[in-house]
């Protein structure tokens, strides 16, 4: 077990005996027996109806998961002020470190209990009201979005024509069920960095929960359209944070460390020669990463904070996933097709910036090679079929063959995979075991590494996990393939493989709103099709 889990465990032991303590000995200053706060269910009700004299019927709420949370909060806020403590300076810290403040009033002599009924009048303030409402209201919105719907915006065309480049989306939380927040310290409604800042982190590090969940109404389906973290995305070059960091690593790797002549000729057609030769030159002797270091500033991210993706589910643990010549199959079987799903064009004669407005294309999806010429566009069925019916041809661009491309998963030559032709591959499941050896553990180690937390080890041609020799490994998670609709302008799974099950945040339900880019307002901004358009 690892030190963190072991301080998070430590630490939800100190809350919870904190609590109890805190509560059998405020049950005995308002007059009732302690011990009657070990009774589960029957305490709520004392706690509600004796201690802070609130009505019987606000029981109900507590079976209610996001509102069961607010309630807990609440009665804390009001057992803190039966003692008399009315200012924020003691109500805000209070309610947050209840594990603490809750026994000091409840065994302080200095502290007196003090019925509701026998409460000194307290007249608020003009500011002290409108005070108490922000912190209402910033409260239960915040458990709103944590566990019954957040919102997001679209902001790339890899969903690109199911989900669109300004599309506003509704994410449920309570179909795969509520993720309980992980990084506990963390400044509300904002994810990883704070606002008018580029790197300052959101959030501090020293507490940090396991994983749980709260049982959904379903499950993560095949086809389903899910919001995920970026399973990459454990660590980020700061200053590149739209790439991978663990790309920027491989590439480094090729351009000090060429494992053979085709990565040499890889590295070099991506980044030119000059360039190659000034990385190589500048960082002699190190390895990918260590050069990475040295470059950017590279933070690691905990689950929760990570960018969040909007993917398709192409495939879920214990199925078989094979794609040929761009087709999916699914334990055999051809996978269904989305029905706005993009592919990639050559467009040889071109169309007009007119053309590509009226049609809807994005401007993500089409450019012109400048060596060439010929213009590339990504494209629905329908579109493509209007742009035919102008008498355009349009080229294909599907990898027909088997081919290494070290960019898809899992990067490496033994599986010459592309994102066209990749597979076949089952995807983990929970409980199963599979054999790990010197061809396989590419395919697992970021799961056995990253994401279930072992210590791994290659040395002397063995492979050591948490310090013994290893032949197999068990799962311990589910896992899940995601792909954008836009097959051929997509980071997806194809490129970062697995997504853990932890990693789900929840389901768009629906698009609220939509705002088209490339538009102004008097020209068509506002999609009004779109609007409270139910996702599939």
């Amino acid at each position: 077990m690892s030190l963190p889990i072991i301080a998070v465990i430590i630490i939800s032991v100190i809350q919870v005996i904190g609590f109890q303590i805190g509560l059998w000995s405020i049950f005995s200053k308002a007059g009732l027996k302690g011990w009657l706060s070990l009774i589960p269910v029957y305490r709520t009700w004392l706690w509600l109806r004796k201690v802070i004299d609130r009505p019987w019927w606000w029981m109900i709420f507590w079976v209610i998961p996001f509102i069961g949370v607010f309630m807990v909060y609440y009665m804390i806020w009001e057992t803190i002020r039966c003692f008399k403590k009315t200012s924020y300076l003691y109500l805000i810290p209070g309610t947050f470190f209840y594990f603490i403040y809750l026994p000091y009033l409840g065994f302080s002599k200095k502290e007196k209990y003090v019925s509701r009924k026998d409460w000194p009048e307290f007249k608020k303030t003009g500011i002290r009201s409108w005070g108490d409402a922000i912190i209402f209201a910033i409260a239960a919105a915040f458990l709103f979005r944590t566990f019954i719907i957040e919102l997001y915006t679209i902001p790339s065309s890899s969903m690109e024509g199911s989900l669109m480049v300004g599309d506003y989306l509704a994410v449920s939380k309570y179909h795969y069920g509520q993720r309980i927040p992980q990084t506990v310290l963390a400044l509300p409604f904002m994810h990883h960095t704070m606002v008018f800042t580029n790197f300052t982190p959101s959030y501090l590090e020293w507490i940090e929960r396991p994983y749980m969940r709260i049982p959904g109404t379903t499950e993560v389906k095949n086809g389903d359209t899910s919001v995920c973290n970026y399973p990459d995305g454990d660590t980020v070059a700061l200053e590149q944070q739209a790439r991978s960091y663990y790309a920027i690593v491989r590439d480094y790797d090729m351009m000090l460390n060429p494992k053979n002549d085709f990565e040499k000729r890889y590295i070099v057609s991506k980044y030119g020669v000059e360039n190659v030769a000034a990385i190589a030159s500048k960082y002699a002797g190190m390895s990918g990463s260590e050069a990475v270091s040295h470059e950017y500033s590279v933070k690691f991210r905990p689950v929760d904070k990570r960018e969040n993706y909007v993917k398709r589910c192409i495939a879920i643990h214990g199925d078989k996933l094979e794609i040929k010549r761009g087709v999916v199959y699914i334990n055999g079987k051809k996978a269904p097709v989305p029905e706005r799903r993009q592919y990639h064009y050559v467009l040889p004669d071109g169309i007009s910036n007119r053309v590509i407005k009226s049609l809807r294309i994005n401007a993500e999806d089409t450019y012109v090679d400048p060596t060439t010429g010929d213009q590339h566009i990504f494209l629905s069925n329908e579109q493509a079929k209007e742009i035919r019916d102008m008498g355009k041809v349009l080229i294909p661009q599907i990898e027909q063959d088997f081919s290494y491309d070290p960019e898809i998963f899992p990067h490496d030559s033994r599986y010459p995979w592309n994102k066209d032709n990749f597979g076949p591959l089952v995807i983990p499941e929970q409980g199963v075991t599979v054999p790990i050896n010197d061809s396989t553990i590419v395919l697992y180690e970021r799961i056995i590494k990253n994401y279930e937390l072992n210590e791994l080890e290659k040395k002397d041609g063995k492979i050591y996990i948490n310090g013994k020799v290893a032949t197999s490994y068990t799962f311990r998670m589910n896992y899940y393939f995601m792909m954008g609709d836009n097959r051929h302008n997509s980071a997806d799974s194809r490129y970062w493989g697995f997504v853990p099950e932890d990693h789900i945040v929840g389901k768009p339900v629906y698009v609220w709103m939509s705002l088209d880019k490339d538009r102004s307002w008097g020209d068509g901004k506002m999609r009004w099709k779109r609007m409270f358009k139910v996702i599939h």
